[in-house]
């Protein structure tokens, strides 16, 4: 089933206009989250390389939409007014303590959000290279409400924690965002440990460098 799906790095014109169609279908059309997804996916973005997009397609057609912003502004979520799910954890350590990536603006046009394949696809390429630029943490925040919210792929297959919720945020929506940490050190050994066919598919085209950078 994975070689019917390619996922490819949004690099040029082709590859916006697919990842676009994505965002119009879901954020756009659908979700009504934003008025139009060329906001979300401005031109700028393909030249910035704090910020990689990634598009998956499944016999052709635009699938599936991820983007990795790596080292975000997250002092934003201090103006978010965020409720920590656990007091004690000390927010500064952490942050200077990590090198974080937000993984967002992930997306699943309806006609294939039954298939998982797909997000794993999407996951694949982004962790191999957020591994290979030595980040650490994963960020991300889901809405509570989302019936088609990617919180049970994050959280029972890939480890994602929540950490934190809070009210307000880019996304035109009232639902209370769910905030959640993957330490991807930490997924990676798990994941090994249980040797099932996620860790096989996410980890299909590493070299043993990559494997060395997470491994015990």
């Amino acid at each position: 089933m994975l070689k019917k799906i390619s996922v490819m790095r949004v690099a040029d014109a082709a590859t916006r206009e697919q990842a676009l169609a994505v965002l119009r279908s879901t954020y756009q059309n659908e979700k009504a989250w934003v008025e139009s997804a060329e906001t979300q996916l401005p031109v700028a973005d393909l030249e910035n390389p704090a910020i990689s997009w990634f598009v998956a397609m499944r016999r052709d057609q635009p699938a599936g939409v991820l983007r990795v912003y790596y080292e975000p502004p997250v002092h934003q979520y201090r103006a978010y007014k965020v409720t920590l799910l656990d007091p004690r954890v000390d927010v500064d350590r952490f942050l200077q303590t990590s090198r974080i990536a937000e993984i967002g603006r992930f997306a699943i046009v309806p006609a294939y959000r039954q298939n998982a394949l797909l997000a794993v696809a999407l996951m694949r390429a982004a962790t191999r290279e957020t591994v290979e630029r030595g980040f650490t943490h994963y960020i991300t925040d889901v809405f509570e409400n989302d019936p088609h919210s990617p919180y049970g792929f994050h959280t029972r297959v890939m480890g994602f924690a929540p950490v934190a919720t809070h009210e307000d945020g880019e996304l035109r929506c009232n639902s209370r965002r769910i905030t959640l940490v993957l330490d991807l050190r930490a997924a990676y050994q798990r994941l090994r440990q249980r040797q099932s066919w996620i860790f096989r598919s996410l980890t299909a085209d590493w070299d043993e460098g990559l494997h060395r950078q997470l491994a015990p």
